[in-house]
């Protein structure tokens, strides 16, 4: 199933940039022919209107994603899906109007429009994955293997002895993970000031972790899950869950799911977001929270 996902993700944001292009083209031309001539051309227009309200709204929204990261989203994005169902809406009914089926801007607004940004938002968006007795709050942080920059392994034991935020991202490519680790590392002296040590996990190559680390520049451990080990031994790991194409990148075809855990000083799971929908991430303050209401506060506070 993620195989599809991955493929999906891939052709519809490519499909819908070039259908909202498209449209707006078209508008343009068809504009000032509405302008001078009768008939079926305001019909013809008003399809292509359905496709921009169709398909618009959701371009912006991607590219707002990846050049203005945000750590999440609204869980069903319902401006977008009743925007979608608008236009496809309209395309509909001003086709009916004409004497010409316009297989096109049907196509654009229902398929791709429409259609596609249901499938985003209820199919691809959703991880279905269900309870997790391993990480559930108030459970032994389990043993688990992971790699630091050199190489070397790194045991989850030896997070024991002051409490850890641990987040397993899914690599730099994923702009909500990096809006949420920027969050994060705005917090860092916060986190430090309770004595709390932040480890970040990918599957990633130690090439991009490493690039990651020094972008932030901030005292967390950036340590690397080779082989996705530790995730699929924690039944997070998400098998050919990254998007098609990126493998170019340096990217491996399996990744994990987003997944925070909060532990206190002996191990013991004190929070656990397991979310079930790659846009809907936790807040930074519900990890303070999380922390005060554990007794874990601001040294001499």
């Amino acid at each position: 199933m993620n195989g599809l996902k991955s493929k999906f993700i891939t052709v519809y944001i490519t499909v819908v940039m070039i259908a909202m292009m498209h449209s707006v083209v078209m508008i343009a031309m068809m504009h000032s022919v509405v302008m001078i001539a009768s008939g079926e051309s305001g019909e013809f227009l008003l399809a292509w209107v359905g496709v921009a309200l169709a398909t618009v709204p959701h371009s912006l929204f991607f590219m707002k994603i990846f050049l203005v990261p945000t750590a999440r989203t609204s869980e069903n994005l319902s401006p977008l899906v009743t925007l979608g169902l608008i236009g496809a809406a309209t395309a509909v009914l001003s086709v009916a109007q004409t004497s010409t089926v316009l297989w096109l801007p049907l196509f654009y607004a229902v398929v791709v429009g429409a259609g596609g940004n249901l499938v985003y938002v209820f199919w691809y968006s959703r991880f279905g994955r269900g309870s997790n007795e391993l990480l559930q709050e108030g459970k032994q942080l389990p043993h688990f293997i992971l790699e630091n920059e050199s190489g070397d392994e790194v045991l989850s034991s030896a997070f024991m002895g002051s409490p850890s935020v641990i987040m397993f991202y899914r690599g730099n490519w994923c702009p909500l993970c990096m809006a949420q680790i920027k969050e994060i590392a705005a917090q860092y002296k916060s986190m430090a000031d309770r004595g709390v040590q932040v480890i970040l996990v990918s599957p990633q190559s130690h090439r991009n972790t490493a690039s990651l680390a020094k972008k932030f520049d901030v005292p967390f451990q950036f340590l690397v899950d080779k082989n996705n080990t530790a995730a699929k031994l924690l039944n997070i790991d998400s098998q050919n869950g990254t998007p098609m194409g990126l493998e170019v990148l340096g990217y491996d075809g399996d990744t994990v799911m987003p997944t925070v855990l909060i532990t206190n000083a002996k191990g013991k799971i004190i929070f656990s977001d397991l979310t079930d929908n790659y846009r809907v991430r936790p807040e930074p303050e519900d990890f303070i929270a999380v922390l005060e209401a554990n007794g874990i506060s601001i040294s001499g506070a």
